[in-house]
């Protein structure tokens, strides 16, 4: 298979590279670096990444910007990131790329465990977390061609915890290869209009 992997060298996006790269035909895109460039906040972008790689068969995106901050000093621009990056991004990786993805392709976006096992400061995350899955939920019944979608939601990885130190107690952290096994998961499997969990 053609598999686009948005956000390839990032610690999500490596750990579904690994996976899947001894198996499929991997297209690596970030915003500088990969096969392709495109930023998901930008519509536009997203067009052109997909008018460059032609037909593909399943599209992974792996990013999406959240701030994390106390509730009482969040500001709406700041709650409005998680909403236009990580849920509009996404939601605008898969209307852009419906033409492009060939009949039983599969779409697999990336949320996270903030919405159902939450921290302080991460509100932000967790509300962009619970949108991706009400997004996939509502869009599986209605894919045209057989297409399938699911999002991965993960627990901390092991690869982040000295990134995010201090911000997670008590949550056990769970290793990249389990994570790709998710992403295999979706895009190998028969699955649609799934939170995969990984924890």
């Amino acid at each position: 298979m053609k598999v686009v992997v948005i956000g390839a060298e990032g610690t999500v996006g490596s750990a579904a590279c690994n996976e899947l790269g001894g198996r499929h035909d991997i297209i690596k895109v970030g915003r500088s670096s990969g096969d392709f460039h495109a930023d998901i906040a930008d519509r536009g972008s997203l067009e052109s990444m997909y008018q460059e790689i032609g037909k593909i068969d399943a599209v992974i995106c792996a990013v999406g910007s959240v701030h994390f901050a106390p509730l009482t000093e969040f500001t709406e621009e700041q709650f409005m990131l998680g909403l236009t990056n990580k849920v509009m991004g996404q939601v605008n990786v898969v209307l852009a790329g419906l033409e492009h993805v060939d009949d039983g392709g599969s779409f697999t976006l990336t949320s996270g465990v903030l919405d159902r096992d939450p921290i302080r400061q991460g509100t932000g995350a967790a509300t962009a977390n619970g949108a991706m899955a009400g997004f996939v939920t509502g869009a599986a019944v209605e894919m045209p061609r057989g297409i399938r979608i699911n999002v991965v939601s993960p627990g901390l990885l092991q690869a982040s915890e000295k990134k995010y130190e201090g911000f997670f107690p008590g949550h056990e952290a769970v290793s990249s290869e389990r994570v790709g096994l998710a992403y295999a998961k979706s895009v190998e499997g028969a699955i649609t209009g799934q939170v995969i969990i990984v924890e």
